[in-house]
């Protein structure tokens, strides 16, 4: 994804000033009953539309959505879909046969779009591919080339760049139609995306020797800073930040990870310290174990059901969190907000 899966947001905790539209493919292989290929459109975060090969069909995911496009999105964009399903199958097996494997379960992703600051009108784009979680390859657009970090990319990576059109097209049409379709999205979802919901904070410990894992979730726009304090001053040693990830109801979450020793924690006072949308939260008492209370069971057990149903979106926004690559798809766009913009087979 942007390199797909992936992206960068810029984040201002007080306004969400830079705006996201992207799409993200996730094709599998050697998963029994999982879809062989999904699609989610996102804006800002928040899923929009969805595709998956069981249904074959392309569907609104949020209630306003479907004011901004016209009655035939859904049916063209399902179809433009389905094709380009056949060409993630298609690249699945060349990378397959390019890393030397056979059976087994792989995953090629893919994630494109654009980025927009509603205040200096700044403009971005990001368009990448990766396989079995790694970067694979991905667009710069300012030298108009696509890079590889590994030998198997090369091939593909010749091939694209050889065609200067496509990737000139790619260019302006992340640059100019994909930030229109933004903006008319932010305009129809204005309701949606401008709310705020507070964070919901837990300590939470595998046992009571574990490292203390502070969790915010539940949390809207996904702008937020989690850090320590130990005994009122600010502690960042032995601290492992997670990523941010969504939940199944468009809210986001995350986590830090304090590695402290048992005797440390019981001899200091330490407080994770969650920022978002200017308020302040801290949590540094109650902290639920294995050992203590049956919810941090019931929490691991909600948070494991979430990934299995939002894998694909997870998969999708950690690549467009770290603009890192994935592999190749392709479809056409017919001037609309395609969901299967400019993928040509590796």
């Amino acid at each position: 994804m942007r390199a797909i899966l992936i992206f960068l947001i810029g984040l201002n905790l007080t306004n969400a000033v830079i705006h996201s539209h992207e799409y993200i493919y996730t094709a599998t292989s050697g998963i029994e009953g999982f879809p062989e290929f999904v699609i989610v459109g996102m804006v800002d975060g928040q899923q929009i539309n969805y595709f998956d090969t069981h249904s074959m069909k392309m569907v609104p995911r949020t209630d306003w959505v479907s004011g901004a496009v016209d009655p035939d999105f859904w049916n063209r964009n399902g179809q433009i879909a389905s094709g380009t399903h056949l060409n993630f199958k298609n690249n699945i097996e060349v990378a397959k046969q390019r890393f030397n494997q056979t059976g087994g379960v792989h995953t090629v992703q893919a994630m494109y779009g654009c980025e927009w600051d509603d205040q200096t009108g700044a403009k971005s784009a990001f368009k990448a591919f990766g396989y079995d979680g790694e970067d694979f390859l991905s667009v710069d657009f300012k030298e108009l080339r696509y890079i590889s970090p590994v030998q198997q990319g090369i091939p593909t990576v010749q091939k694209w760049n050889n065609d200067r059109g496509m990737i000139e097209s790619d260019r302006n049409y992340y640059g100019t139609v994909c930030i229109e379709w933004l903006q008319k999205y932010l305009q129809y979802g204005k309701s949606s995306l401008e709310k705020t919901v507070s964070p919901q904070v837990l300590l939470l410990q595998k046992s009571s020797s574990s490292p203390v894992v502070c969790h915010a979730t539940g949390f809207y726009p996904r702008g937020i800073i989690i850090s320590w304090q130990k005994n009122g001053q600010d502690y960042d040693e032995d601290v492992e930040l997670g990523e941010l990830l969504p939940n199944a109801d468009g809210t986001f979450q995350k986590t830090s990870t304090l590695n402290v020793k048992p005797e440390e924690w019981k001899n200091n006072k330490f407080s994770c310290v969650v920022e978002h949308q200017g308020k302040t939260r801290a949590a540094d008492e109650t902290i639920l174990t294995n050992e203590e209370s049956a919810p941090i069971a019931l929490i691991a057990g909600v948070v494991a059901a979430l990934l299995l149903l939002v894998v694909i979106v997870v998969a999708g926004y950690m690549v467009y969190q770290k603009k890192k690559g994935f592999k190749p798809v392709s479809g056409s766009d017919d001037g609309s907000n395609s969901s299967a913009h400019a993928v040509p087979q590796a």
